[in-house]
């Protein structure tokens, strides 16, 4: 009877069992090639397209670069060098990149200026850019928009020091001011520093020559540098204005707002490019009788209120997507109004508005390309004039468009991956 009982009882393990490797197509590459490329036969089918497409894509680009001419004085010794064989003539790029770079007219002896002054344009913007940098680096933001002028257009340095100087004044009577008045001090500071220009004028007249730099006009500005340049002028003036416009749409005074309302709606109605030959042939006659203002100067107050104007509805948006209890709660503070914009609201809708501030800037910086229409040779206005037009290099478009275009994407790219780390630094309702 023991016997029968205890060859009837059942296996009971002690010890537990080894896992299992899991199954081949489940972990590794096999799993990621069928989760991502063969998951349906819709799938694999686009999948083999695609494959085939960048086949055919690399088969043709691959040979083109590896077999590139970088040295020849024309296309026709690119074309002896070549030999009958397919390869790309990136000669064109190595004998105009001044030309791509600084325009046709920049004097040649002076490109320290440019790359000095696009060096410190990075150096300057970091402590706006990175929170964590120390305080103290703000003196070199608030100095290099006067001291990358002089860089750039040369002169006398009294001139830009009395442009800082009247911005300095204007700053202390705003301080000075605000306290009684949010307009007293804003229109105070505005009218103190016109008085301290117009003082400095003279100055500026006395002490011509002093660390001077030889002058460069505005006509002679060109190539990628005219881009940089508008793409940044324009985007930093745009953003505070923007910020005002989206306030004023939403003030209680029925005035300021229709204003705001109407610059607004006309701006986003109009293509750029009308208003860039508004610059360049109409906004001359509203300047004082005399005055010459540069086409540089007139491209920057156009473009800056075409961008301007979007920039207000991003924030607009921005501002419309926060809660009624934040404003209500800066109320229950005892806050003002400047004072709950600048500490409670525009913090969180400016956070909210990165992605659309973004894609304006991005959108802007592309869209100065369009300056070549009215006749400044920005970069795309080096290629198509002083490059195709010349006998040298007549018939090379790839290796150049190809330069132009790599250009434009480092630096949208570059802001874009920006606003995705900030976008990151700033998610702290997500940690």
């Amino acid at each position: 009877m023991s016997d029968t009982h205890a060859h009837s009882a059942a296996f009971v393990r002690t010890e537990t069992l080894p896992e299992m490797p899991p199954p081949p197509g489940e972990t590794g590459i096999v799993k990621w090639l069928r989760a991502n490329l063969f998951a349906n036969v819709p799938n694999a089918i686009l999948t083999l397209v695609s494959l085939w497409a960048i086949y055919a894509l690399l088969a043709g680009f691959i040979p083109w670069f590896t077999n590139a001419v970088w040295s020849a004085e024309d296309i026709r010794d690119c074309q002896a060098q070549l030999d009958g064989t397919r390869g790309a003539c990136f000669a064109v790029i190595s004998e105009r990149w001044h030309q791509l770079l600084f325009g046709i007219a920049y004097p040649q002896d002076q490109y320290w200026r440019p790359i000095l002054a696009f060096i410190l344009l990075f150096l300057s913007a970091a402590p706006l850019l990175f929170s964590k940098l120390p305080r103290n680096l703000l003196v070199l933001t608030l100095i290099y928009p006067f001291l990358g002028y002089w860089l750039l257009w040369g002169g006398t340095i009294v001139a830009p020091l009395v442009a800082l100087a009247g911005v300095l004044v204007g700053f202390a009577v705003y301080q000075r001011l605000v306290t009684g008045s949010f307009a007293m001090g804003f229109f105070g500071g505005i009218a103190a520093a016109f008085v301290a220009w117009w003082i400095g004028g003279f100055i500026t007249g006395a002490a011509e020559g002093v660390l001077a730099l030889e002058p460069v006009a505005s006509r002679d500005m060109g190539g990628f540098m005219l881009n940089m340049i508008l793409g940044t002028v324009c985007v930093s003036l745009s953003l505070p204005i923007g910020i005002m416009l989206a306030l004023g749409r939403q003030s209680d005074m029925i005035i300021i707002k229709w204003i705001c309302v109407v610059f607004i709606e006309f701006i986003r109605g109009v293509p750029l490019i009308t208003l860039l030959f508004v610059a360049s042939v109409v906004l001359a006659y509203f300047f004082p009788p005399g005055t010459n203002q540069d086409l540089i100067l007139r491209v920057i107050i156009m473009i800056t209120m075409f961008s301007s104007a979007y920039i207000a509805e991003v924030i607009r948006g921005g501002l419309a997507a926060l809660p009624r209890g934040q404003y209500e709660a800066a109320d229950s503070l005892g806050l003002d109004y400047p004072q709950a914009m600048r500490l409670i609201v525009l913090p969180q809708a400016l956070k909210i508005s990165i992605p659309g501030i973004v894609n304006v800037a991005v959108g802007l910086f592309k869209d100065t390309t369009l300056v070549s229409v009215i006749s400044m040779f920005d970069l795309v206005g080096v290629v198509r004039g002083p490059i195709f037009s010349s006998t040298e290099w007549a018939g090379v478009y790839w290796e150049v468009w190809g330069f132009a275009a790599l250009l434009f994407f480092i630096v949208c790219y570059s802001i874009s991956q920006y606003s995705q780390w900030l976008e990151r630094q700033l998610a702290t309702d997500h940690r």
